[in-house]
């Protein structure tokens, strides 16, 4: 009998969680198997009471039943009395599954007490017929051996309690036929041993396969439940890749990718979309004085603004860097320029301790039928440069004008490189004057192109284009050859002292080797290089590390700088020395008008008091206007520009307007 328990303590060794399922399994089936033995068990004590009543032993009988009755009833009540620690299973944890396996071996313990208690009373049977020698025996072993065969076929889960049940009567029954003697009885008592024997091994065998059943099933149930869980963790870690793959990992919108798959699939339901593309104004500057940590924290609060301004349904990314998106149907959500005004106006509201004013907020806008996601953002992306042109916390719709300046632009791109292998591009000159506007002292070089289609191409158009094409150098190149060829003209007719000024962008100076390029040719020419003076937007002013050592090589081999588009708000007094500035010439906003404003007749006044100071000569472009010419006289500025004076010109006539001008005035 104590086989089976060692294997389960066994068992419990190797895996005590194991060991408590099976436990509990045990537990559970006796519970149900005893409840469907005891009425069997009633019954028969029944019908051995009515035979002692009938052989004259009613009252002894009735007794006998009545205690039998008790201790089922206790039995009964064990089985449904509730046991917490039926709900034991493999996802308890372990010191509650401790204290579950705990009350589950007590009930095991009780029910076997119980069950040994009901075998007690039935050993006693021998008392209704007078020790099994009264004509009633062979009814009353046959009863016997009937119920304890019964109690082993319901109580294979755990041979313990059938094993306490069964011990008694059958002891009791081989003990009164020892007693009684003769050979038969001796026999019959033999027998009821060896039965009583056969009965333990098999409820011992029934146990363990029992046990091995319940093994197999708690193993299964604890496989499932982990391919469940693997299954589980499998979905969630593929869950939390999508969303890593499709969503910004500092705002938590949705990135490039995610973005450009949720449009095309909302665009395939038809209908109009509004996408609009957001750029922050002014987010460089919280980088440079604020470090990248606050950077991130004013990119998280955008977001979290944006996300909190948006209708239902909207789609919000952030796409890189300060560029923002959105996409969203304009028939079931706002007029698209009134949520624009309304997104400008949250991010414009201060953020922490930044500045107010600071951070500011243009945008883009494309509505229309959808097309493929590249040109509906070509699109608003056209529409977001527009509006960042003219100035901060600007919105613009992409319209008429727009698509034909993007159809201009991809034209443009697609031409230019053909345009330059077949000097299709032309350079003009415009002089400049000394003297009170009165003697050509210099020429300025000006890059035009008369597009086929789209015509005359405005030269910031151009020089933009090349950027975008990787045409800067062949551009740069270009211009450079026409500005030595005129030098060596007006060289050749007499005026050497004539110097010419070519335009560089800040991109140009930054990407190409522009000190080599114009120093070479100039070598290979035998040109001097005080007669060559580059000309580069007060723009160079916020990146002068990346220009410094170029205008410094240019500026040591004799060629002059020039800073143009002076006074727009870059500049300082520092940078004109490390730019090695030899002029500056006066932004034409400040000439405009010069005559009928009193604040812009100051800062004119006062750049050149600043150009005399540091021996810097001024030049004031944008001249339109005698009264503007007159003003800029009477202030006594040196050097003068514009359309008044002189119109931009093919080399040839610009010669001459230089070569006659100087003629008129010698």
């Amino acid at each position: 009998m104590n086989g089976p328990h060692s294997a389960l303590r066994s068992l419990q060794e190797v895996d005590p969680g194991l060991g408590r399922l099976i436990r509990r399994d045990q537990l559970d089936a006796i519970r149900q198997s005893v409840l469907r033995a005891i009425p069997v068990n009633m019954i028969l004590g029944l019908t051995g009471t009515l035979v002692a009543v009938q052989a004259g032993r009613g009252e002894m009988g009735a007794a006998w039943f009545a205690v039998s009755t008790l201790a089922n009833v206790l039995r009964i009540a064990l089985c449904r009395a509730p046991c917490a620690g039926l709900a034991l299973d493999a996802a308890t944890p372990p010191d509650a599954a401790e204290a579950a396996a705990r009350l589950v071996d007590r009930h095991l313990a009780l029910s076997s007490l119980a069950a040994l208690l009901s075998g007690l009373v039935w050993a006693c049977l021998p008392l209704l017929c007078e020790g099994y020698t009264a004509p009633e025996t062979l009814f009353y072993l046959t009863v016997t051996c009937g119920i304890t065969a019964g109690a082993v076929t319901h109580g294979i889960a755990y041979a313990r309690i059938p094993s306490c049940f069964i011990t008694p009567p059958l002891l009791s029954a081989a003990g009164c036929l020892l007693y009684a003697g003769g050979f038969d009885r001796i026999c019959l008592a033999a027998t009821v041993l060896l039965y009583l024997a056969a009965l333990l091994r098999s409820g011992a065998a029934t146990e363990r396969l029992f046990r091995e059943s319940s093994r197999l099933k708690n193993e299964a149930t604890a496989l499932a439940r982990s391919r469940a869980a693997a299954h589980a963790s499998a979905s969630a870690l593929a869950e939390e890749m999508r969303v890593r793959a499709t969503h910004d990992g500092l705002t938590g919108l949705l990135n490039r990718a995610g973005f450009a798959q949720a449009v095309e699939e909302r665009a395939e339901g038809g209908g109009d979309l509004c996408l609009m593309l957001l750029d922050l104004d002014g987010f460089k500057s919280v980088n440079d004085v604020y470090g990248h940590t606050a950077g991130d924290r004013v990119l998280v609060e955008v977001g979290r603004r944006l996300a909190a301004a948006l209708p239902p349904g909207c789609l919000a990314a952030r796409l890189g860097g300060d560029e923002f998106a959105l996409c969203y149907d304009p028939v079931a959500g706002p007029e698209p320029t009134a949520l624009a005004e309304r997104l400008i106006a949250a991010i414009a509201a201060p953020i922490g301790s930044l500045d107010p004013g600071r951070l500011g907020m243009s945008a883009g806008l494309f509505l229309g039928p959808p097309s493929s996601l590249t040109q509906m953002l070509g699109c608003a992306d056209e529409a977001l440069y527009a509006a960042k042109a003219a100035g901060r916390n600007r919105l613009r719709l992409f319209d008429e004008g727009l698509s034909g300046r993007r159809e201009m632009r991809r034209a443009c791109e697609r031409d230019l490189s053909q345009a330059l292998s077949e000097n299709a591009l032309e350079v003009w000159f415009q002089p400049i004057f000394g003297r009170g506007g009165r003697v050509p002292v210099g020429l300025e070089a000006l890059v035009r192109w008369r597009h086929p289609l789209h015509g005359w191409i405005p030269p910031n158009e151009i020089v933009a284009t090349a950027a975008m094409a990787g045409l800067t150098e062949s551009l740069l190149r270009f211009i450079l050859e026409q500005v030595l060829t005129i030098l060596c003209a007006l060289r050749e007719r007499g005026a050497p002292d004539v110097r010419v000024a070519m335009n560089v962008s800040p991109r140009e100076m930054a990407q190409v080797a522009v000190d080599e390029i114009v120093l070479g040719r100039l070598r290979a020419l035998g040109l001097p290089p005080s007669m060559l003076e580059i000309e580069i937007t007060e723009e160079t002013a916020l990146d002068i590390e990346a220009v410094q050592g170029k205008l410094a090589t240019v500026s040591k081999a004799g060629v002059r700088v020039a800073l143009d588009d002076f006074g727009t708000g870059y500049s300082s007094l520092a940078s004109l020395r490390q730019l090695r500035a030899d002029r500056v010439k006066i932004d034409r906003s400040l000439v405009t008008g010069l005559t009928t404003s009193d604040d812009k007749r100051g800062m004119v006044h006062a750049v050149l008091g600043l150009g005399r100071s540091l021996d810097i000569e001024v030049v004031a472009e944008g001249i339109e206007t005698a009264d503007d010419l007159e003003t800029l006289r009477a202030l006594g500025c040196p050097l003068m520009q514009g359309y008044h004076l002189a119109r931009p010109a093919p080399a040839p006539a610009a010669i001459e307007i230089v070569l006659n001008g100087r003629a008129a005035a010698a």
